[in-house]
């Protein structure tokens, strides 16, 4: 398959290397706004080559990888799925809630598979702990407890464009309760707050979040969030049931140091973002994606999975800043 690739950033050229490994791949071409960070990306993976960004569609490709910058997902997405091309898109698929109902609607009734990108789904431990929950070897479920630690801030640059810190990190952990639990959110509450650089809260947002989710069948989920976690990337889950618990995340590197006597675990090394802490699940993640092109497989994880998940994400940034619980019946669908 030839594979168009549109974003040769840091996602961008991560994904770029993680297909041109992949069997089922003859040619990766790479676009970029900036040529020239296509021709690096190009330059660094076998069987690549460039392409200018408004003739990607047309380069002869069989399938769309989008990892531009968010600004860009939603016209490539629509651009894509209009060419008949199945696409793979990084998360958000747009911008705002308004133009996420749109795409929606757009991808929808073209029938072209979209394959949002919501890595935690081909995890192993992720999909291990829906098994537990699924089977119901855990009991009924009561609580989740949800963790996304950044190991430091991005730059402030990106902060005013990233959509807030639980649209930009919860988002991940607000799509996972979905798809573990089967359940859907019915009300949420956030808080947050600055403690680190001021280029937080001059954009509006803040470095550190939480916020209760409570779901259609009364199971509650914390969420927490933070952009200052230095001691490494620190990504868990908790599953508490009636008759038995699973944890996601707890392994030799955990990003924390126990001050019990005789404990010295966990022993390291710890990861240093999210590309090497789920760079298996990537991989996973994008040899489903050639299955899905290929018409062998339904997409995993589709535009209205992420709006759902953008939905519940826009409730806890509308309950950080109003201060009050917000019920998913007031984000929009349509």
């Amino acid at each position: 398959m030839r594979i168009g690739l549109a974003g040769a950033g840091r996602i961008g050229a991560f994904h770029a290397t993680t297909l041109a490994a992949l069997d089922g791949v003859d040619e990766l071409v790479v676009a970029d706004e900036r040529p020239e960070a296509a021709a690096t990306v190009a330059a660094s993976a076998p069987r690549a080559r460039t392409s200018a960004v408004d003739s990607l569609l047309t380069s002869g490709i069989d399938a769309l990888v989008v990892a531009t910058s968010t600004p860009g997902h939603a016209h490539l997405l629509r651009a894509g799925v209009t060419a008949g091309l199945p696409t793979f898109c990084e998360k958000p698929v747009a911008a705002t809630l308004e133009e996420t109902i749109d795409v929606v609607r757009v991808v929808e009734s073209s029938g072209v598979p979209v394959h949002v990108g919501f890595q935690r789904r081909f995890d192993t431990g992720y999909r291990r702990a829906r098994d537990a929950v699924r089977s119901g070897e855990l009991g009924f479920v009561h609580t989740l407890r949800a963790n996304t630690s950044d190991r430091r801030p991005p730059e402030p640059g990106y902060v005013p464009t990233s959509g807030g810190i639980f649209l930009d990190c919860s988002v991940h952990d607000c799509d996972v309760v979905r798809f573990l639990t089967g359940r859907e959110v019915v009300t949420v509450y956030a808080t947050g707050g600055n403690k680190g650089e001021p280029f937080f809260a001059e954009a509006g947002d803040v470095d550190s979040a939480a916020a209760l989710l409570t779901l259609d069948d009364g199971t509650m989920a914390l969420l927490s969030t933070t952009r200052y976690h230095a001691q490494g990337h620190d990504v868990r889950l908790e599953v508490l049931g009636s008759q038995g618990s699973v944890s996601v995340g707890l392994d030799e590197s955990l990003a924390l140091r126990s001050v019990e006597d005789d404990v010295d675990f966990p022993h390291g090394p710890v990861h240093d973002s999210f590309m090497d802490r789920f760079g298996p699940a990537y991989r996973t993640e994008l040899t489903h994606f050639l299955a899905v092109a290929r018409g062998e497989a339904p997409s995993p994880c589709t535009v209205r999975d992420a709006l759902e998940a953008f939905r519940v994400a826009q409730a806890c940034t509308l309950s950080l800043h109003s201060g009050r619980p917000v019920d998913l019946t007031d984000i929009a669908t349509t």
